[in-house]
């Protein structure tokens, strides 16, 4: 995951027609932590959002751990409980 996840940044790096050290100093990172984070080999998370917003991409993060719009919880909480039938109607139903 983290070698793919590289590979798109260094893609969108590309298309974005910046070098490493360009977006390196954009960023706010070192070069070497660039070169890492692209190369898959491990980064901080401090250096992934820095050079997410560098690339105008922060947006990607949405993603990651969207946010339910309903909570399955709550859900059965506010549901109304099943009505049954008694036992004796159920008894005399049958015969």
């Amino acid at each position: 995951m983290e070698t793919d996840l590289g590979e798109k940044l260094k893609t969108l790096r590309l298309y974005r027609n910046l070098d490493q050290k360009t977006l390196a100093e954009r960023a706010g990172v070192s070069v070497r932590a660039l070169r890492n984070l692209e190369a898959g080999q491990g980064s901080t998370l401090k250096t992934l959002l820095r050079v997410l917003r560098a690339l105008g991409r922060q947006e990607w993060l949405q993603t990651i751990a969207p946010v339910p719009s309903i909570n399955p919880l709550a859900l059965t909480r506010d549901a109304q409980p099943r009505l049954r039938a008694s036992r004796t109607a159920r008894v005399r139903g049958a015969g």
